[in-house]
Formats: C-alpha cells, structure tokens, sequence
C-alpha cells in the first residue's frame, strides 16, 4: 500500500543520477590535512571530490540566478542559528521548551518551505535556542571519484611584491607552492528519494529541474585560477515510473561505463575516453534522459 502524501506538490517517481565532470590543470577539491593538495584515496590513487564540495556549488548557482527569492534562500551559509530563530519569529512561536515537539516540526515545515538546500539536502538544525530538528534530504550526492589514477602535482610561484615592509632588505619577490591536477575526469552518483520529498521536505518537480540545471552550470560560475578549467560533461539521469522504483540503484549505475580509448598515454582530454550508456534491456519502468 502506498505511503498517503504529505506534500502534495512533492515529486511523485524516483530518479538515480550520474555527473561526469573534469578538471584540466586545477585543484578540484583540496585537502586541508595534505597542505591542500588534491584529495586522493591513499590505496588506488584515484582522484576524490567530497559531496560537500559538489553541494556547496549547487547552493551557489541556486543563490545566484534565484537571489534569495521566496522559497529558494540557501540555509547552509554564514550564521546558521540566526535563521532558525527566525523560523521561529515568522511563524510566531515562542522558544522552545525541551521536549515541545509540535514547535520543532512547525519551525521545521518553515524551514522546508523557505530553504532551497533544505528541502533538497535536508540538514541539521538542532543547535541553539530555537531548534528546527534534523530533516534528511531526498537527494544524497557520493563523492566523486576519478576514473583513473590522477598524477598531482606541485609547482613553486612567486609573487612580485612582499607581505611585510620589514622584509624588503630580503627582496621583492616571494614564494609559494601551488597544487593542481593535469586532467582528471571524475564520476558522481546520486539518488533522488519520492518517499522523502512526499513525506518530509516537500522537494517538487520544479525543484528537481532546478537541480538538474544547478549540476549542469555548477562550475560555470565558480571558476579560479585554483580550480583550473573544470566542466560538466554528462548528466545522466535515470527515472523510475513508480514511488519506490522499479530497479536496485546500483544496476542503473553500473550501465554508464566509462574507459580509456588509449591506455598508453595519460589521458589530458575529455575526449581520450568513451562513455557509453547501456539502453538495451532496460528494466521495466525505468526510462534514461541524458541532459548533456
């Protein structure tokens, strides 16, 4: 029997997803416990960008193009506490005794409501005076992982001017290291929960176009010299006519392969690998839309 819907505008199928995305003489994620180089699995070398990072460009191009418009603020960024008390102020409630659970859950609805990242990541807002309780997301993103092995590399810089006056006797000049990646093409999947939108977060289907154009622009509007030339080369998404789904997530997955066309050489381009997405005998129900 079908879960009753809480949210009637929520998104009523399933869907798993895959972003391919690379970078070409940039950082894409560093490690502050490594100096900041490149994150790397320790054991296979492969090439690491947590989900975190990828959220966090998500938010950014969300808060860009939709400008804190009604129900698409951005939680996830500078005083978080703040807005939970201001949950609390808009929907005129008291501060919260212990234990006072029909609070928690108005806040918590305000929060959905009004929060894009909120309603689609979920989060935890259970800190202060005005807690909002803890929501999980109907969308979770894997960390990235890069196809191959990737060869991080450092590099000395100078910079032509000095920090302190004090050392000008010493020269004009000063150094720093700077860590990059050549090439790297990375994998991420991710999976959208209908059963959380329902009865949770309230996660639409206009917030799931929203999201497909966030993934697809994520790193348009966030390039650095630190980054280097990153870019978004496929979005695969996999639909479920059903609530629950019509398939085990990981079958879905493993129909996008992705290989190198030369194994000789390092790869440095996006187009020394083949990507191809396995259609035949696709299990009933579920339909492919490749959006890039």
């Amino acid at each position: 029997m079908e879960t009753m819907k809480k949210f009637e505008n929520a998104i009523g199928n399933r869907y798993e997803f895959v972003v391919l995305f690379d970078v070409e003489n940039g950082n894409p994620n560093g490690d502050p416990d490594a100096g900041n180089m490149p994150r790397v699995d320790a054991e296979t070398g492969h090439g690491l960008v947590t989900d975190v990072c990828l959220k966090r460009k998500i938010r950014n191009y969300v808060e860009l193009i939709k400008n804190d418009a009604p129900g698409y603020k951005i939680f996830i960024k500078e005083i978080l506490n703040d807005k939970l008390e201001n949950a609390y102020l808009e929907k005129g409630l008291t501060k919260e005794k212990k234990g006072d659970t029909d609070k928690v859950a108005i806040a918590q609805g305000f929060m959905c409501e009004n929060y894009f990242d909120v309603r689609t990541f979920g989060a935890v807002m259970s800190t202060g005076d005005y807690p909002c309780g803890v929501v999980r997301g109907p969308v979770q993103i894997n960390f990235a992982k890069s196809i191959d092995p990737i060869a991080t590399q450092e590099i000395t810089i100078t910079r032509m001017a000095i920090t302190k006056a004090k050392d000008a006797s010493k020269g004009t000049t000063e150094m720093g290291k700077k860590s990059f990646v050549p090439y790297g093409l990375y994998k991420a999947e991710g999976f959208v929960s209908a059963a959380l939108a329902q009865n949770v977060t309230g996660f639409s289907d206009e917030d799931i176009e929203l999201l497909w154009q966030a993934i697809i622009n994520m790193f348009e509007h966030d390039h650095s010299a630190a980054r280097g030339k990153m870019i978004v080369r496929k979005l695969i998404v996999f639909k479920h006519d059903s609530f629950l789904g019509n398939a085990p997530s990981h079958t879905l997955f493993e129909r996008v392969n992705v290989q190198r066309i030369d194994d000789e050489a390092p790869a440095r381009k996006y187009t020394d690998y083949e990507v191809r997405i396995d259609t035949s005998n696709m299990p009933s129900g579920v339909t492919v839309d490749e959006k890039i």
